[in-house]
């Protein structure tokens, strides 16, 4: 059979080498094609690969009728229809290690170009001045390098840096203290960063929990000779919060390749004079460009004629059993993850998954990596998906077990699982009850029903009269709607639990007064993906 593949990006030849030369593939080169032109154009095309310039929309996707496969020449997929891939079962790959050294060098040019004023002594002296006091430079001997994200290439970074006499403070959720003695890094959270380091390098995904980690309150922390660099991620860094650091010489500058809207040349971080800017070129190496080209060729071929979706960044139907009495528990494992992980103070070390009753006599590989996904999603963004996540778990130096009982457990089916940290640990027992769905029955010694929503306040008090009704009125006199209450306690008068789904999410002033409660021990909010 001969597969045909659409180019629709420009892309490198040499990395398509392998396509070009299977007889077993016709590649086509088309690009700048609009929506409606590549509609017309895809129904006979087996493979489309793009980068970002493409947008591969629902349209597309349908239209494809042959179409097995979309690659993105790089690491985000932003510019594909994933939901919409995975309803047509089309499986999407990328390429996320390609461009690695690339970002790498490219972060560590930016920190020397910056701790040097090269781009501001060059502009000086090619319009004819001789100036060499106003770019007077700081050396990074001796001085100390915080790395906020430590996945490969923030490992490259600080390991580069490290050759230039740097000390290195490391904040990852993931990062264990083992890890972090066998790079000579010292781990410190986000705000030891904020208070000890004279540079700072973010290199994690854009996330909830990531967006706007570097902000107000991180600058006000931070030491007046402070530099920080980005080549990671628009929005990591609230960019109205770097602009009034720098206006008032909280900080001495900042690199920045990314933004939080591209293209970004009309941003006022643009024209700051405290600031060196790139437009997106983390990745813009030829050998980047061209590793990635390699990398789906490669899989193209594997995926056409090897059938192997071991790289595919979704999974469209089939990849696992279709067997519809399974998929609320999928939903239901969704949820689990997601609960358990914002429960927990800390990432994981271990994971412990519990199938009880009917269910531990069926497949759940799509149940356990659907629960991984849950738990990983919080730190890794889009990275993880349902094909990558056990491989990422153990990339994390996270171990997890699966038992599987026949016991009922007070339910004919029951999943259960248990995150722990050395002596932190979140259990989240789960069930699917007839006419109700998935639900949450246990958070560890707690026996609860609910079904979790968008939303959620969950809180850890004292058993005692009015609390519920001062909770309320807080929430009120805030505007939060309560959609739904949960109660659970050891004993009358003890230790118990509160869960409120709720019509949006609080702002910190209404945790803060919350927890101004007599008997509260802990409010904390938890979000569900839709």
């Amino acid at each position: 059979m001969l597969y045909k593949v659409l180019v629709a990006d420009p892309i490198s030849e040499e990395g398509l080498k392998s396509l070009n030369e299977d007889q077993r593939f016709d590649v086509i080169h088309q690009t700048g094609l609009s929506e409606a032109e590549l509609v017309e154009l895809i129904p006979e095309f087996h493979a489309l690969i793009v980068r970002s310039q493409t947008q591969v929309t629902a349209s597309i996707l349908k239209a494809g009728t042959q179409l097995k496969v979309v690659a993105r020449a790089g690491v985000g997929v932003d510019n594909i229809e994933l939901d919409s891939a995975t309803k047509e079962g089309i499986i999407v790959i990328n390429a996320p290690d390609g461009n690695t050294i690339s970002a790498t060098e490219h972060s560590v040019a930016m920190i020397l170009a910056m701790a040097r004023n090269i781009p501001q002594a060059h502009a000086s002296l090619s319009q004819g001045e001789w100036d060499r006091k106003t770019f007077r430079g700081t050396e990074l001997y001796r001085k100390t390098l915080g790395v906020i994200g430590t996945g490969r290439i923030g490992i490259g970074v600080a390991k580069r840096l490290q050759s230039f006499g740097m000390n290195i403070l490391a904040y990852d959720p993931y990062l264990s203290e083992d890890k972090a003695k066998e790079l000579e890094f010292t781990r410190a959270t986000v705000d030891e960063i904020a208070q000890n380091a004279d540079f700072v390098t973010v290199h994690t995904p854009l996330t909830e929990k990531t967006k706007g980690i570097v902000n107000k309150a991180f600058f006000d922390q931070a030491k007046p000779n402070l530099r920080i660099i980005n080549v990671a991620r628009g929005g990591i860094i609230d960019e109205q919060a770097l602009l009034e650091a720098l206006n008032h010489n909280q900080i001495a500058g900042a690199a920045l390749d990314v933004f939080e809207n591209e293209p970004a040349n009309h941003s006022p971080i643009t024209q700051h004079p405290k600031v060196i800017v790139t437009p997106h070129l983390g990745a813009s190496t030829v050998e980047a460009q061209e590793k990635v080209a390699i990398s789906v060729a490669e899989n193209i071929i594997d995926i056409l004629i090897n059938q192997n979706i071991s790289h595919a960044v979704n999974a469209p139907n089939g990849i696992f059993s279709e067997d519809e009495a399974l998929q609320p528990y999928v939903q239901l494992a969704k949820m689990a993850g997601e609960v358990g992980i914002q429960l927990l103070p800390k990432a994981p070390r271990e994971l412990k998954i519990t199938y009880a009753g009917d269910l531990a006599l069926d497949d759940t590989s799509l149940i356990t990596r659907t629960l991984v996904k849950g738990v990983l999603q919080q730190d890794m963004g889009d990275h993880v998906n349902l094909i990558n996540a056990l491989v990422l778990l153990n990339e994390q130096n996270v171990t997890y077990t699966i038992e599987k009982t026949k016991s009922k457990k007070g339910f004919s089916n029951y999943i259960e699982l248990e995150l722990i940290n050395k002596a932190d640990s979140i259990k989240i027992g789960g069930t699917v009850l007839n006419g109700f769905g998935p639900r949450i029955v246990r958070i560890n010694q707690y026996p609860v029903d609910f079904k979790p929503e968008q939303y959620q306040l969950v809180i850890h008090h004292y058993d005692r009269p009015g609390v519920v009704g001062k909770t309320g009125q807080i929430l009120g006199e805030y505007d939060v709607n309560i959609a739904s209450m949960h109660l659970g306690r050891t004993h009358i008068g003890g230790k118990a639990m509160m869960i409120l789904s709720i019509d949006k999410p609080i702002r910190d002033e209404v945790e803060a007064e919350l927890l101004n409660v007599e008997g509260f021990n802990s409010v904390t909010p938890v979000t569900l993906t839709l």
